[in-house]
């Protein structure tokens, strides 16, 4: 969303008469820009007020009114206001628990529709009673977007132009890339983040990108709502799998700058149920590493906050990190965690239904590249609306792996434990571990290694049967919801194999 788009809807919001704008962010003075222009073209005064400067007027913004710093004063001088103006009040709502404070501004709000007056609170996180958030408004402030990041970098290369070893080193692409990596950023955190690469290198180079992308995954680490996987730290392994394997090759294409150019979105993402301990997670990490690009995997259990609101700001911050990572797989792992109240009751007040909403929305609107794969085990309590077509490009079911996919699978474990497969009876294990999941047969791989490294003698195929003949799988010991799971699966979900 441009600035000149923003633009557009307050003033359409202003001439509507709305008293109250809500404006939940961290970057002020883009609000203040934002007004300023929409003042301008309504030829309104503006007005701006904080605790600390009382209520200044733009072009007075210089000189403080500390007689109007206390927020009951601020609302006693703007009843007396005769002039309609638009008004951006600082961090305003942490005022409204006085109830003195709400009452008096409950009614400036209804007065302020009368005069066609607009009041903008904005702050990181604006809370409303309720009597008051029934008059608001909230508007979403987008990220800057490539229009407001280009104006950035320039503005930034011009404000450090004074020194001549600073000159800018980037082809039209690195520059793509570059503006591709600052996405996501708000427009301070883009500023600096060029200034710190030009101040490391001397001046703008190809490597600024790279060292954007890491900051962002810095900030990732730190947030606690996300796990990142870098892309140099993908080394997963996937047995089988056919069929998933060819559609994903197929669907890669929608990245292509030749799918763009045929104004084709990228393909939304992929649901994976199935059978536990069978790949589905592993699918997701090596999606990742087929396409080059950084994993983000969200557990839906994160998102859940004891306080009132804090869950649903939790998952539009895991979903505005993932936006700013783009391209990116985001991996978001047993849905079904997040959405038991959206299907089975109001155990939660609703907090479930309202995430499950909020996802379902995003995954349809989003527009940046970034590829969702959710996984489930439970299909039992995922909502219907979650597995009907057109929610995910695809779902696929994995079922527990068959004879050929159980020899690759054993390749793989007894290979990352530096042990030749060739010197397996591979028929004979393979025979003995029917009805194993993947992870199971993983397992018994480590714990014979173990019990090979206790008794003093190398791994062998006697020990890995007789690890695997000491082992329920899945298949005995949850027969019935296997079974269950098979027969909804049938007919309605793509196999992955």
């Amino acid at each position: 969303m441009s600035l000149s788009t923003s633009v557009h809807d307050i003033k359409t919001l202003v001439l509507s008469s709305h008293p109250l704008i809500a404006i939940e962010t961290v970057e002020e003075d883009r609000v203040h820009a934002l007004l300023l222009s929409v003042a301008a073209q309504l030829r309104m005064p503006f007005f701006e007020w904080s605790i600390t400067r009382g209520l200044t007027r733009a072009e007075e913004s210089n000189t403080p009114h500390r007689l109007t710093a206390s927020p009951a004063s601020l609302l006693q001088h703007l009843e007396g206001l005769s002039v309609a103006g638009l008004f951006l009040l600082k961090d305003f709502s942490r005022h409204l628990d006085d109830a003195a404070v709400a009452r008096q501004f409950r009614e400036l709000a209804q007065r302020f529709t009368q005069k066609r007056s607009t009041a903008v609170l904005t702050a990181e996180d604006v809370r409303l009673p309720n009597e008051i958030e029934h008059a608001a408004v909230r508007y979403h402030l987008r990220l800057p977007d490539r229009e407001e990041l280009e104006e950035a970098i320039d503005c930034v290369l011009q404000s450090l132009g004074k020194h001549p070893h600073r000159d800018v080193q980037l082809a039209a692409k690195e520059r793509d890339e570059l503006l591709r990596a600052l996405q996501g950023l708000t427009l301070n955190q883009a500023r600096q983040a060029v200034s710190h690469a030009v101040l490391e290198e001397g001046k703008l180079t190809a490597r600024a990108a790279q060292g954007v992308l890491n900051r962002k995954a810095q900030a990732i680490r730190e947030g606690g709502l996300l796990e990142y996987y870098p892309v140099e730290d993908n080394r997963f392994q996937l047995g089988g799998f056919a069929n998933l394997k060819a559609w994903l090759d197929r669907a890669r294409v929608g990245f292509s700058t030749e799918a763009r150019a045929l104004n084709l979105t990228p393909p939304r993402g992929i649901l994976i149920v199935g059978v536990p301990g069978c790949g589905k997670s592993l699918a997701a990490k090596v999606i990742a590493r087929e396409w080059a690009l950084p994993l983000l995997k969200l557990d839906a259990g994160r998102l859940f906050d004891k306080f009132i609101g804090e869950s649903e700001k939790n998952f539009r911050k895991a979903i505005a990190l993932a936006e700013s990572m783009a391209p990116v797989v985001f991996w978001i792992d047993e849905i079904e965690k997040g959405m038991v109240a959206a299907g089975s009751g109001e155990a939660d007040a609703g907090l479930s239904r309202r995430l499950f909403g909020a996802f379902l929305t995003w995954l349809q609107e989003k527009r940046q590249e970034v590829f969702v794969v959710a996984t489930a085990n439970d299909l039992s309590i995922l909502p219907p609306e979650l597995l009907r077509k057109g929610r995910f490009d695809e779902i696929f079911f994995v079922d527990l792996p068959t004879e050929e996919e159980r020899e690759a699978i054993l390749g793989i474990h007894l290979g990352l434990r530096k042990q030749e497969p060739d010197k397996f009876d591979l028929q004979r294990i393979v025979a003995a571990s029917d009805g194993f999941s993947g992870a199971e047969i993983e397992q018994a791989v480590v714990a014979a290694l173990y019990r090979a490294l206790h008794l003093k003698r190398p791994l062998d195929t006697a020990l890995l049967l007789e690890e695997l003949k000491q082992t329920v799988p899945l298949s005995i010991s949850r027969r019935e919801d296997i079974a269950r799971l098979r027969e909804t699966a049938r007919g309605r979900f793509v196999s992955v194999r």
